[in-house]
């Protein structure tokens, strides 16, 4: 379809920015940041359990809380900015994050970056919601896919090359290194912004629900924290079951309250949707993946194959490269029409899993058999996203396409944590179960110093690439049953919906007599 055609299509549709370009490279600059701080810390990892004295659950809060925080909140960012502004949140949101960039790389304890993580989060929700709204508000009709294509696949590179960078800025300077470089991208965003992109709001939007933003992190902390600390309390510990029980009441309360107001942060009758939640959970599976999994390949590379931090962050590069190469190919999206969606997302969880199953069993042994892994994870990542996209915002009305994409993007960062934390667990539980006598020790370089000879160091060490394997083994399965789950509620969908369209059609023919037969 042509502009012309599109414009005759919908004449309704607002004239294109004509500085529109120039302000989508600003805010997927914007956009790039706050995704690579998903996985950025990753290859601080040791650097942060050595000079910051930080235990593995320390780590592991470092680098939940700025996902749980974000992922709580992006609902109420997406609804504030359009009753407010979408250019005062995206203001404040590049203000709050560059603060927060600030304050974590002068942190020293783990205590005062746990917190600046918290802060960064509040910022990167703002960000993820207005950066796409003004994508949306400053494109037509005829160049809107391929903008929001750019910004999806920015946001593919932000996820993934997060240790490659880390890994540079570490090989250069000290860990806070990779929280100050935030600052002058946020300065050049601020100043953009205010000059470029114009204003819009919807006045009578949804009021923020304040409360449903609160219940969410809360329950979702709370779940977290009792995975995390399953392995070093007891799975069936009074402080783990109470904290896990005290998670789940207070979700349960979450999804009470939002049936019950008229202004909902997350709509719960998206979820009668077959299609809406085989999609949805294709998201968070895929978010699972690629957070546990890279979670878990910069401490196998460092800890255990002996890289550095820049060499750690060049070796995780092919899974982002591979997503980028083939998302700007279009691949994905060219095999919707022909495989139809729910194949296609199966076929992409599918090598998604194959991936991880490929780093557990050949990569412990050299690179060769993770740089397999994770060109794998790569093509599966690009042939899945485009499909689960499409789907998403296919099942739900026009006029609620925001919403949609707002819970896409809340349960996804909810799966990047969750894959963390669940995928560290098993982890951990397998490293204390093959060596008991490191359990108190409060991380693996700390194991290490306290070890007594070669062959106690080494013990630990395959004890560290045994648990290593069977969290990536673990995730493959989750992976792979997720596509599957998936892949059979979309084709229950797309089912149903063909037999709705003929009982309608036939309803049709009944009522008029006069209509031609099909």
């Amino acid at each position: 379809m042509t502009a012309t055609d599109a414009a005759q299509t919908n004449p309704l549709a607002p004239p294109s920015h004509p500085q529109r370009w120039l302000i989508l490279g600003v805010i997927c600059l914007a956009q790039l940041t706050v995704l690579l701080d998903n996985t950025v810390l990753n290859v601080a990892i040791p650097s942060l359990t050595r000079e910051l004295d930080a235990s593995t659950a320390d780590v592991q809060w470092m680098i939940n809380a700025y996902s749980l925080v974000q992922s709580g909140l992006l609902l109420t960012a997406g609804s504030s900015a359009d009753r407010y502004g979408r250019k005062k949140m995206l203001i404040a949101g590049l203000a709050l994050f560059g603060i927060g960039s600030l304050v974590a790389g002068l942190a020293d304890s783990s205590a005062q970056l746990i917190a600046a993580r918290a802060g960064m989060g509040v910022g990167g929700a703002l960000l993820m919601t207005t950066t796409l709204a003004v994508v949306v508000q400053i494109f037509d009709d005829s160049e809107r896919v391929k903008a929001i294509g750019i910004w999806s696949t920015v946001s593919s590179l932000g996820f993934a090359v997060g240790p490659l960078i880390g890994g540079v800025m570490l090989d250069h300077f000290w860990w806070g290194a990779i929280f100050l470089i935030n600052i002058p991208v946020a300065v050049l965003g601020l100043v953009a912004v205010v000059r470029l992109v114009p204003e819009s709001k919807n006045a009578s939007g949804e009021r923020p629900d304040l409360l449903g933003a609160l219940l969410s992190t809360i329950g979702m902390a709370a779940v977290v924290y009792a995975i995390i600390s399953g392995p070093e309390h007891g799975w069936t510990s009074g402080r783990v079951l109470l904290t896990a029980f005290t998670g789940v009441a207070v979700l349960t309360g979450f999804v009470l309250w939002e049936l019950h107001i008229p202004y909902p942060m997350l709509d719960m009758h998206f979820f009668r949707n077959q299609k809406f939640v085989g999609a949805v959970a294709g998201a968070v599976l895929v978010a699972f993946g690629m957070g546990g999994s890279l979670f878990l390949l910069t401490q196998q590379l460092q800890f255990v194959l002996g890289y550095g931090p820049l060499e750690a962050g060049l070796r995780t590069a092919p899974l982002a490269l591979s997503v980028v190469a083939l998302n700007l190919t279009g691949l994905g999206a060219r095999l919707v029409p022909k495989l139809g969606t729910p194949l296609t997302i199966a076929s992409g969880m599918g090598l998604l899993a194959a991936g991880l199953a490929s780093i557990a069993l050949l990569g412990g042994d050299g690179y060769g058999g993770m740089l397999l892994g994770l060109l794998v994870m790569g093509a599966g990542i690009a042939l899945a996203m485009p499909a689960m996209a499409n789907a998403i915002m296919s099942a739900i009305p026009p006029e609620k396409a925001g919403v949609g994409a707002g819970v896409n993007g809340t349960l996804a960062e909810c799966g990047n944590g969750l894959g963390v934390a669940v995928l560290g667990a098993v982890l951990n539980s397998r490293f204390a179960a093959l060596v008991p006598s490191a359990v108190g020790a409060a991380s693996l370089p700390a194991a290490l110093a306290a070890a007594r000879g070669e062959g106690e160091r080494s013990r630990i060490t395959d004890a560290f690439a045994s648990g290593l394997e069977t969290s990536m083994l673990g995730g493959a399965v989750a992976v792979l049953a997720g596509g599957l789950l998936a892949a059979l509620l979309l084709r229950r969908a797309e089912r149903g919906e063909a037999e709705g369209g003929e009982a309608e059609r036939g309803e049709s023919t009944q009522a008029d007599p006069a209509a031609p037969a099909a």
